[in-house]
Protein backbone atom coordinates (compact mmCIF):
# COMPACT_ATOMS: atom_id res chain seq x y z
CA UNK A 1 0.00 0.00 0.00
CA UNK A 2 2.68 2.34 0.84
CA UNK A 3 6.29 2.38 -0.50
CA UNK A 4 9.86 3.41 1.17
CA UNK A 5 12.45 2.93 -0.98
CA UNK A 6 15.69 1.99 0.00
CA UNK A 7 17.23 5.46 -0.03
CA UNK A 8 14.78 6.85 2.18
CA UNK A 9 14.77 3.78 4.51
CA UNK A 10 18.53 4.12 4.65
CA UNK A 11 18.25 7.81 5.53
CA UNK A 12 15.40 7.38 8.21
CA UNK A 13 17.94 4.47 10.07
CA UNK A 14 20.52 7.77 9.93
CA UNK A 15 18.00 9.87 11.89
CA UNK A 16 16.85 7.22 14.25
CA UNK A 17 20.47 5.93 15.01
CA UNK A 18 21.67 10.00 15.40
CA UNK A 19 18.34 10.60 17.87
CA UNK A 20 18.89 7.55 19.94
CA UNK A 21 15.91 5.85 18.65
CA UNK A 22 16.81 2.84 16.38
CA UNK A 23 13.70 0.85 16.84
CA UNK A 24 11.46 4.23 16.42
CA UNK A 25 8.92 4.31 13.41
CA UNK A 26 8.19 7.13 11.08
CA UNK A 27 4.83 8.56 11.37
CA UNK A 28 3.10 9.93 8.05
CA UNK A 29 0.02 12.07 8.34
CA UNK A 30 -1.75 13.45 5.88
CA UNK A 31 -3.63 16.78 5.64
CA UNK A 32 -5.70 17.48 3.31
CA UNK A 33 -5.80 21.38 2.03
CA UNK A 34 -7.69 23.05 -0.51
CA UNK A 35 -4.90 22.69 -2.84
CA UNK A 36 -3.82 19.32 -2.23
CA UNK A 37 -2.31 17.66 1.36
CA UNK A 38 0.53 18.18 3.18
CA UNK A 39 2.77 16.08 4.91
CA UNK A 40 3.26 15.82 8.69
CA UNK A 41 6.12 13.56 9.92
CA UNK A 42 7.59 12.45 12.65
CA UNK A 43 9.30 9.66 14.98
CA UNK A 44 6.87 7.86 16.81
CA UNK A 45 8.05 5.26 20.13
CA UNK A 46 4.52 3.42 20.41
CA UNK A 47 2.12 3.35 17.99
CA UNK A 48 -1.35 3.47 18.93
CA UNK A 49 -3.91 0.51 19.03
CA UNK A 50 -5.55 1.62 15.86
CA UNK A 51 -2.59 2.71 13.73
CA UNK A 52 -1.72 0.22 10.73
CA UNK A 53 2.62 -0.24 11.09
CA UNK A 54 4.17 -0.96 8.18
CA UNK A 55 7.67 -1.92 7.65
CA UNK A 56 9.52 -2.41 4.39
CA UNK A 57 13.69 -2.20 4.10
CA UNK A 58 14.57 -2.59 7.67
CA UNK A 59 12.13 0.32 8.89
CA UNK A 60 9.00 1.07 10.11
CA UNK A 61 6.14 3.60 8.81
CA UNK A 62 3.00 4.30 11.19
CA UNK A 63 -0.42 5.78 9.70
CA UNK A 64 -3.11 6.90 11.32
CA UNK A 65 -7.13 5.68 10.10
CA UNK A 66 -7.62 8.98 8.79
CA UNK A 67 -4.92 9.13 6.46
CA UNK A 68 -4.61 5.53 5.33
CA UNK A 69 -6.92 6.14 2.37
CA UNK A 70 -5.14 8.86 1.27
CA UNK A 71 -2.21 7.19 1.04
CA UNK A 72 -2.79 4.09 -0.49
CA UNK A 73 -0.58 3.61 -3.36
CA UNK A 74 1.92 6.44 -2.32
CA UNK A 75 5.66 6.41 -2.61
CA UNK A 76 8.25 8.04 0.28
CA UNK A 77 12.03 8.45 -1.35
CA UNK A 78 14.44 10.71 -0.28
CA UNK A 79 15.75 13.54 -2.13
CA UNK A 80 19.11 14.94 -1.95
CA UNK A 81 20.61 17.50 -4.45
CA UNK A 82 21.30 21.04 -4.81
CA UNK A 83 17.43 21.92 -4.86
CA UNK A 84 16.08 20.04 -2.51
CA UNK A 85 16.95 17.69 0.48
CA UNK A 86 14.53 15.80 2.45
CA UNK A 87 11.81 12.83 2.29
CA UNK A 88 9.86 13.10 -0.61
CA UNK A 89 6.15 11.55 -1.22
CA UNK A 90 4.66 10.59 -4.29
CA UNK A 91 1.49 10.24 -3.86
CA UNK A 92 -1.12 9.15 -6.60
CA UNK A 93 -4.56 10.11 -4.63
CA UNK A 94 -3.37 13.83 -4.22
CA UNK A 95 -1.79 16.43 -6.24
CA UNK A 96 1.65 17.86 -5.25
CA UNK A 97 1.37 21.04 -3.61
CA UNK A 98 5.39 21.72 -3.96
CA UNK A 99 6.51 19.08 -1.22
CA UNK A 100 7.83 18.59 2.42
CA UNK A 101 5.90 18.39 5.26
CA UNK A 102 4.00 21.00 7.89
CA UNK A 103 5.49 20.08 10.88
CA UNK A 104 7.52 23.33 11.35
CA UNK A 105 11.19 22.04 10.20
CA UNK A 106 11.31 21.00 14.24
CA UNK A 107 10.29 16.87 13.87
CA UNK A 108 14.11 16.07 12.85
CA UNK A 109 12.87 14.27 10.12
CA UNK A 110 15.08 15.47 7.27
CA UNK A 111 12.12 16.76 4.70
CA UNK A 112 12.63 19.83 2.63
CA UNK A 113 10.71 22.56 4.82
Amino acid sequence: MITITETAAGKLKGILDEEGQPEAALRVIVVPSGQGAQYMLALEDAPKSDDLVLSENGVRVVVDTDSLPLLDGAEIDYADSLDRSGFVISNPNIAPTGGGCACGGNCGCGAAH
